[in-house]
């Protein structure tokens, strides 16, 4: 996969649904090691929830994929969860859905309901990025360049990895893949040619949306 969608970092929202308290976390997890952890982790915060239900996608390419209605009856938690990560192509994400029971029985569609919703609601506020081959470089430039690239960073929102301070100053940028070709043509041309760009590798980034 050349691109795909993901969550940054953790997310939490909280909702009162007849006089349930659901607490819904979400989290980026590169692989199912993480995924596990994550679940765990949640499950030991909120040990005295009445249900720590979850779902996730923890590859990039939708095939690894778990859910657990965790004593909801079947069908009615971890799989309309589930449902909200597909519909919403999320890759690497997973959610637990934490729920203090408040003494009103919400019935099989009134589950659904409420587990897709607060899962929805969720991944619509958390942040997302977009995972696309990036290519990181070294441009090395004299000292009398280095406002001019702090300021052609700034205007690509190019993600400046690393600023080395030596004899000349070495900024370790990545840009999307798709970019670079003219991201350097454009960045020789404003410090007429005085700047070196050395080519170290790619792999996929997390570009902010």
């Amino acid at each position: 996969m050349e691109k795909y969608l993901s969550v940054s970092g953790d997310f939490q929202s909280v909702k009162l649904i007849e006089k349930s308290r659901f607490i819904t976390t979400s989290r980026h997890v590169a692989g199912e090691e993480e995924a596990k952890a994550f679940i765990a982790e949640i499950s030991a915060k909120y040990a005295d929830a009445t249900h720590n239900c979850y779902a996730y996608i923890c590859d990039n390419l939708g095939n690894f994929l778990r859910f657990s209605d965790d004593g909801e009856p079947s069908g009615t938690a971890g799989m309309p969860m589930l449902e909200v990560l597909k519909n919403k192509k999320l890759f690497e994400t997973a959610v637990v859905v934490t729920r203090y029971f408040g003494g009103i029985k919400l019935g099989a569609g009134g589950l659904v309901r409420a587990y897709s919703g607060c899962t929805a609601e969720n991944l619509d506020g958390a942040q997302k990025v977009l995972y696309e081959t990036c290519s990181e470089s070294r441009y090395t430039v004299d000292y009398s360049g280095v406002d001019a690239c702090l300021r052609y960073f700034a205007e690509t929102g190019a993600d400046v990895i690393d600023t080395e301070y030596l004899n000349e100053v070495v900024f370790t940028v990545a840009t999307k893949k798709s970019e670079e070709e003219t991201f350097n043509n454009a960045l020789v041309n404003r410090l007429n040619g005085k700047i070196k760009i050395e080519k170290a590798r790619e792999y996929f980034f997390p570009f902010k949306l």
